[in-house]
């Protein structure tokens, strides 16, 4: 049986909902305008000054994605923005997606839908957190108006059948209202890496065009690593930091591009070795790495599922002479912040 959470307050008194934007080809200025502050675009390229890199003659950039927008940061931005255009422009007033215990793509979900007055409904992978007082990142999901719903995740891997959600649904105690506006919500992958998503992700490879040999992304589902290496020039590569354990991203990113592009585009490569034992895994070695990054450099904490694992990789990369002497490397901060 699945179980849902209550549906929070759809917003909070001191930030109201925009007003919904009217469909019909305006998505992308309707996306902009309900957007407050603005995006931050391009997103600032930024060196730092590291001896583990200058040792081997490596200058080392990061892509400040997190620094987008501060409730849809980084590459939730480059994915969403455009599935959010195609959602308005088809006039859906319901996103529905999905995402673990602690997606950032959830809690980027839940806040655009509430900037842009669209209700959004998350399926959740694991049943039994319904009975748990919610995590952080739930809690924010919950108060940007976001509906849970918790499944077992035998339930959760049958998320791309098409009658998943119509029996979820039916299971659920959601109201009939609830149900019709499922039914005809706009459906956003796991992590939002869709063709659509793909597209979006393209630009950030194109901004760093000319600016870098190596461009590295940590990668969960591999939507950024498929628009990224498709962005760049012919004489960059993009090289992407898998934070789940399996080996199957290859054929993920081929499908990927195969749907965004028609076939594969740019150069890329994947490095299996830096996922510390899974998704939302770590240890006393990364939280140490971590925190020294950050105290080298003067930065805000790293983010622990995705950058802290990337700038690892990339450190001990550089140690292991893998990138060329005289060359750049840019590691792409995904966010949040």
């Amino acid at each position: 049986m699945n179980r849902s959470a209550p549906a929070p307050p759809p917003h909070r008194p001191d930030r109201p909902r925009a007003p919904r934007p009217r469909p019909g080809g305006a998505g992308a200025d309707a996306l902009l305008d309900a957007l407050d502050p603005p995006p931050v675009l391009p997103s600032p390229h930024e060196e730092l000054s590291d001896e583990r890199f200058a040792a081997h003659d490596v200058r080392l950039f990061l892509k400040r994605d997190d620094l987008i927008h501060p409730t849809v940061p980084g590459n939730k931005w480059r994915k969403l923005a455009p599935n959010l255009r195609a959602a308005l422009d088809a006039g859906h007033t319901t996103l529905l997606t999905f995402g673990g215990a602690y997606s950032n793509h959830l809690r980027a979900t839940a806040a655009a839908g509430r900037m842009l007055g669209l209700a959004t409904v998350g399926v959740v992978r694991g049943h039994e957190l319904a009975a748990r007082p919610l995590n952080p990142s739930l809690a924010r999901c919950a108060a940007d108006g976001m509906r849970l719903h918790f499944v077992t995740r035998a339930d959760y891997r049958r998320r791309h059948e098409a009658d998943f959600t119509d029996r979820l649904l039916h299971d659920a105690d959601t109201d009939a209202a609830g149900r019709r506006a499922v039914r005809d919500a706009f459906r956003i992958p796991e992590g939002g890496s869709n063709s659509l998503a793909v597209q979006g992700c393209r630009a950030l490879g194109e901004e760093l065009r000319g600016r870098t040999d190596v461009a590295a992304v940590a990668c969960g589902t591999g939507g950024t690593l498929a628009g990224l290496a498709a962005g760049l020039a012919p004489d960059q590569s993009a090289l992407g930091v898998p934070v789940l354990r399996g080996g199957f991203l290859d054929g993920d990113i081929c499908e990927l591009q195969r749907s965004a592009f028609g076939g594969p585009r740019g150069r890329w490569r994947l490095d299996e070795r830096f996922h510390f034992g899974g998704y939302a895994r770590g240890g006393p070695r990364l939280e140490e790495f971590a925190a020294d990054f950050a105290a080298r450099h003067g930065l805000p904490p790293l983010e622990r599922l995705y950058v802290a694992k990337l700038l690892f990789a990339l450190t001990t990369l550089a140690g292991e002479g893998a990138f060329a002497p005289g060359s750049t490397v840019t590691a792409v901060v995904t966010g949040p912040r």
